[in-house]
């Protein structure tokens, strides 16, 4: 654990990012339970705990400045990413955490009870059969293979008029822009920096049009 809360501390000032002691431990306890984890229910393929602090949790958290808003739902959640990193980091925000497997959402729960993470609740469900009960500031998303696929699939989930969606992408090529429905707009695309991470990052920010 000191091993990786000391790498940690040098990622996030490498970033320059401002991160507490207690969100620190956080996000430590959830790479220590999400290697736990992974042993025996195969959660990610990224095996290496270190590994895990740079394309896992500071990819994650390097968003966290550019998000808008206080509802917020990671859809294709996975083991929890970018959404429990996320929850961590803002503490004041709400978090809902969407994925149609039953051992992630059984393992984010785990998390989320060791954690005492008051802002996340996990819901297993196929995004588009996903009725909430009140809209979202952000959908986000680092699972989709497109962009275009992302916002047809969860176009029911931003709040009218002010709602975003948050694509987490590696390469970004005009091509995939380019085949976005016409009633999506493209308000931003973020160049991410990420210490120690290989290859390009992006966010792209896109909203409904009118």
């Amino acid at each position: 654990m000191e091993v990786l809360r000391v790498k940690l501390e040098q990622l996030v000032k490498q970033a320059e990012l401002t991160v507490s002691e207690l969100q620190i431990d956080q996000l430590v306890r959830y790479v220590t339970l999400l290697d736990k984890w992974n042993k025996a229910y195969n959660l990610t393929s990224v095996r290496d705990p270190k590994d895990m602090l740079v394309k896992h949790i500071l990819d994650s958290i390097i968003v966290s400045q550019h998000l808008k808003g206080q509802r917020f739902i990671d859809v294709g959640t996975g083991p929890g990413l970018p959404g429990i990193p996320l929850a961590i980091m803002n503490p004041d925000c709400e978090f809902f955490l969407l994925d149609s497997l039953g051992k992630r959402i059984r393992f984010i729960k785990q998390v989320v009870h060791e954690l005492k993470l008051t802002n996340v609740t996990p819901s297993q469900s196929r995004v588009e059969e996903f009725e909430p009960e009140e809209k979202f500031d952000g959908v986000l998303s680092r699972a989709f293979a497109s962009m275009t696929d992302m916002v047809e699939w969860c176009h029911h989930l931003p709040k009218q008029g002010s709602g975003k969606f948050y694509a987490l992408k590696g390469q970004l090529s005009q091509d995939e822009l380019n085949q976005l429905p016409d009633w999506c707009h493209v308000d931003s695309v973020e160049v991410l920096t990420v210490p120690q991470l290989e290859g390009e990052r992006h966010l792209v920010v896109l909203s409904r049009k009118g």
